[in-house]
């Protein structure tokens, strides 16, 4: 600006503008960059975008179709029909029937032996039916029998899925349930594999749609819950693995010096937990203990833990955790802490008080012992085929993770071998393979003398193969009720495994 000064005033003017034209230049820039910074800011968001759709539709494209809002899953079914399931021998467990109207039907061939493990597809899904659905009604046909189903109005053939289950295990299994609540879960050590899982009582699938409204409507029914993996129950002396391992584990040089006089009672306070029937174990040592199932030993072996580091353990062996499973499944529950008073500590060391665990889980437990501390995850579906045989996808054995060290786990087989040579499950011992397990008897109301029995463990102790894992509701003893059980299913698999060799030779 100018100044322009008289004698006694003082005047401004403004200096004119030399360039407007570089003005509106700069402006021009200026709003230029900010367009460009904002193509560029949407473009990048876009891409992020894509991206990410593309990746959801590439990993989640499963979940999508079997959303029961998404239609995608009624055009498939508009067009193809629905695959069968089979054992991992190939025998069928359900199949589409088609009558001469083209008029589909689900078959269940073994009526209520696999109701809950390959499930149904009627009134909603559940099992195999729901684990695999996405397989069962795409198809992967050839090109040439679309085209001739296509011309004749037909539908294509879904692809099969072909499980891990063994009909000759199940039926054993299933009919030594018998007529009790409970659960049975076989699993194969070193991969994983779910060889029979059983729930009862059960239902038959082929009659799912008739007696739907009755099992809805009635609130006592449990009969859809499938207990292996969504039964709750208190591990009672189970639980005594946990606790053991948390011990040695605090006492890793000198847990072979415990030792313990039992009178048949452990007290504290005012309150005291007694040993199963009240029997009076004498002098026991921590192998001892274990094998004779002492409630006052393992009390008194559990008021001398870390209360910190047993919730560690606990967290480790995937207590309030989710677990590595496709199926539906309960998520096991147990509290510990460093503030817990003496009577929930006490209850916890026994596997009574407020832990509840699952039959699945205590089954993957026992199988990480039995192989070396490493858990394999859990799985029923072997592969997928098409309806000329040939394999679509296959699904192999994968480590979840290590529970437990090589030395922990060898401790806990000893400890486990002892039950069965001279301990609680002695209706194992002298069989033509060794086995390693543990029992329990888990009260689960006020009333003495009712209880679950429980049994888990893995055969052959030199080098484990199957796992089998019972809970029979309200039996009483897991020695008198449970182990019975277990040593026909290990007889099975070994019947059925020399069988098989002698075939192949």
């Amino acid at each position: 600006m100018y100044r322009i000064r008289g004698r006694k005033e003082q005047y401004t003017v403004e200096k004119p503008e030399r360039n407007n034209s570089e003005k509106k230049k700069r402006i021009r820039v200026k709003n230029f960059s900010e367009i460009v910074l904002t193509m560029v800011m949407f473009t990048a968001l876009f891409l992020v975008m894509s991206a990410y759709l593309v990746h959801f539709v590439a990993t989640s494209e499963q979940d999508m179709i079997n959303n029961s809002y998404n239609s995608r899953q009624e055009i498939l079914l508009s067009r193809n029909y629905r695959g069968a399931i089979y054992s991992r021998d190939g025998e069928v467990l359900a199949q589409t029937v088609m009558d001469e109207d083209q008029n589909e039907t689900r078959v269940y061939p073994f009526s209520n032996l696999f109701a809950h493990v390959v499930g149904y597809s009627t009134q909603g899904r559940m099992g195999v039916e729901a684990q695999a659905n996405y397989y069962l009604i795409n198809t992967n046909t050839s090109i040439n029998n679309k085209v001739a189903n296509d011309m004749a109005g037909l539908k294509n053939p879904g692809d099969n899925v072909y499980t891990t289950l063994d009909v000759q295990i199940q039926q054993v299994a299933d009919e030594q349930l018998s007529i009790y609540k409970g659960a049975v879960v076989v699993t194969e050590v070193s991969t994983g594999k779910v060889l029979a899982m059983v729930s009862h009582p059960d239902f038959d699938p082929n009659k799912i749609a008739a007696m739907w409204d009755d099992l809805i409507t009635d609130s006592n029914s449990s009969v859809l819950l499938n207990r292996a993996t969504q039964g709750l129950y208190p591990p009672g002396s189970t639980f005594k693995i946990v606790t053991a391992l948390e011990y040695y584990r605090e006492n890793t040089d000198s847990w072979k010096k415990y030792g313990y006089q039992c009178n048949g009672a452990f007290r504290y306070g005012t309150s005291k937990i007694n040993c199963y029937h009240g029997t009076n174990h004498g002098y026991v040592d921590f192998e001892n203990s274990f094998a004779k199932s002492c409630n006052a030993s393992f009390a008194n072996i559990g008021m001398r833990l870390d209360r910190g580091e047993f919730q560690k353990t606990l967290e480790k062996l995937l207590f309030n955790k989710e677990l590595p499973l496709s199926m539906l499944y309960a998520q096991s529950n147990t509290v510990v802490s460093a503030d817990m008073d003496d009577e929930d500590m006490v209850q916890t060391a026994i596997g009574q008080g407020k832990t509840q665990i699952t039959p699945i889980h205590l089954n993957m437990i026992t199988c990480a012992v039995a192989n070396g501390g490493k858990l394999m995850k859990p799985y029923v579906i072997d592969r997928i085929e098409n309806d000329a045989g040939t394999v679509v996808k296959s699904f192999k054995p994968t480590t979840y993770g290590t529970l437990m060290s090589e030395e922990e786990a060898a401790m806990i087989t000893q400890l486990m071998s002892a039950v069965v040579e001279k301990g609680t499950a002695t209706k194992l011992k002298d069989q033509a393979y060794t086995a390693a397990g543990k029992t329990g008897s888990a009260e689960y109301n006020n009333v003495k003398g009712d209880s679950h029995a429980w049994f888990t463990g893995f055969a052959p102790v030199e080098d484990p193969e199957v796992c089998v894992t019972i809970i029979v509701e309200g039996a009483g003893s897991g020695g008198d009720y449970a182990v019975p059980i277990a040593r026909r299913i290990f007889d099975a698999y070994f019947r059925e495994k020399t069988n098989t060799q002698e075939v192949a030779q």
